[in-house]
């Protein structure tokens, strides 16, 4: 099927050829028809798949061939995060300026005036995260009432946040008599409930709902020690030449703390997190997509906000505690029929955390080994031997061997042996002469006495 086959206008047909894109995707095949017939929908797809026009492009054609005397918005896309709120608007202000449809984005962590001067100018499609809409409601600053389409994108990671509370704020300010689509990477309880609230007589899309992550992206694991993920990460780096590496980690300070590790290195490098201001993280965006900056660290905020065309790597610097969000992390990559690999480094402590994602996947990632890095790994001809490493005790000379074992052996015998009186040996010995202490004086406070805190010194 082709776009020219959807029931869209000339100018969004011009539009799309201009982004390179020929045929559209199948989850745009099933959603596009469906919305432009006015229909609710709650929608399941793999990031990456072109959802984002899939609501975009019907909703520009609606729009604009409605006559307005007033341009209140007729349109509400909610996002989680910044990030996804930008991308979503890149692509509907893309559209819209074809066919004279005004689209703006509001966002917290900047300056609210100009949000709000632009909303006074007035504009059809409202892209905004669910926390700066709710402060513009409150100045009086945007109205809710013309809303004709409402649209929660990556609705699970909303509620994910904690964004139930404003969600429902969100629903009682927009009329009911609307239609409303809902797109989520995962169908978890939480989404049927909050479908069963906003949706009436859906239509229920799925694209290939049993394969997790997409086929473009290739998944690899590497056992290593947690001291050696930098190393490791490094030597990737600089050994196979990546020239542009997404790496996830899961603090804030963590990512600070790598971000300095890389650059001593010599690595270009920049973090992005919560803490950064919206100028500093639009600006670090920016340039990591112009190849600017060679890696980003970044933690789970930016794990469903980013669109970056040809990314090769995402790597996982620490394993997610949510198996879902591992999906959205590779996702990053692999988009738009363009391959990708997707790295985890997976220490001994996250190994549960590993096989939730595989269950999650309903597949093993494959282990690949990285010289004297991983573990399970080659081991270099200086190592005579590694404990508890099969194919270095297969390599090792029965001397060598024979050395270690009697080290240990030694070791064992030189620890102390445990009393087995331990009653008796503990018991205090009777006082010859002086005052018994009283019973009802605890121990720290007989203790107490005798050592005098050091800040009366």
């Amino acid at each position: 099927m082709s776009f020219d086959e959807l029931g869209l206008r000339v100018e969004l047909l011009k539009a799309v050829k201009s982004k390179g894109y020929t045929t559209p995707t199948p989850i745009q095949i099933r959603v596009i028809p469906v919305l432009l017939n006015g229909q609710d929908v709650l929608a399941r797809a793999q990031t990456g798949t072109g959802k984002t026009d899939a609501f975009a492009l019907p909703l520009v054609d609606i729009l604009s061939r409605q006559k307005v005397n007033k341009r209140y918005p007729r349109a509400l896309v909610l996002t989680p995060t910044r990030e996804l709120a930008l991308q979503v608007g890149e692509s509907i202000k893309a559209y819209g300026r074809r066919v004279s449809i005004r689209c703006t984005v509001v966002y917290g962590g900047v300056n609210i005036d100009p949000q709000i001067d632009r909303l006074k100018r007035g504009i059809d499609i409202l892209v905004a995260t669910p926390g700066r809409l709710l402060d513009l409601a409150d100045h009086r600053a945007v109205e809710l009432s013309y809303i004709k389409f409402l649209v929660f994108d990556e609705a699970d990671r909303m509620l994910d946040l904690g964004f139930s509370g404003e969600i429902n704020a969100i629903l009682d300010l927009a009329p009911t008599e609307r239609s409303t689509m809902l797109f989520s990477a995962t169908y978890t309880q939480k989404i049927r409930n909050l479908a069963g609230i906003m949706l009436k007589e859906p239509a229920y899309i799925e694209v290939t709902p049993d394969k997790k992550a997409a086929e473009s992206v290739v998944q690899k694991v590497h056992l290593v020690d947690r001291s050696q993920k930098r190393d490791l990460l490094i030597h990737l780096i600089t050994q196979d030449h990546w020239s542009r590496v997404l790496v996830f980690v899961r603090t804030k300070h963590g990512a600070n703390k790598l971000t300095e590790r890389l650059i001593a290195k010599k690595i270009s490098a920049a973090a992005l997190h919560g803490n950064k201001s919206q100028s500093f993280r639009t600006r670090t965006l920016k340039e990591f997509k112009n190849g600017d900056i060679r890696i980003l660290v970044a933690t789970d905020v930016a794990a469903r906000g980013l669109d970056i065309s040809n990314l090769p790597h995402v790597v996982n610097y620490d394993i997610p505690g949510i198996p879902e969000d591992y999906i959205h992390r590779i996702g990053r990559t692999g988009r738009a029929g363009v391959s990708g690999i997707a790295i985890s480094l997976v220490s001994h402590d996250e190994k549960a955390s590993l096989l939730a994602i595989e269950k999650l996947l309903g597949q093993k990632i494959p282990r690949q080994e990285v010289g004297d890095f991983t573990q399970g790994g080659a081991v270099p001809d200086f190592v005579l031997l590694r404990p508890n490493d099969s194919a270095s005790e297969k390599k090792a000379d029965k001397k060598t061997k024979e050395v270690v074992n009697k080290w240990k052996t030694t070791k064992q015998a030189s620890k102390p042996s445990v009393k087995k009186n331990k009653p008796k040996s503990q018991s205090r010995p009777k006082k010859k002469t002086g005052k018994k202490p009283s019973k009802s004086r605890t121990r720290f406070e007989q203790s107490s006495k005798k050592v005098r805190p050091r800040g009366k010194r």
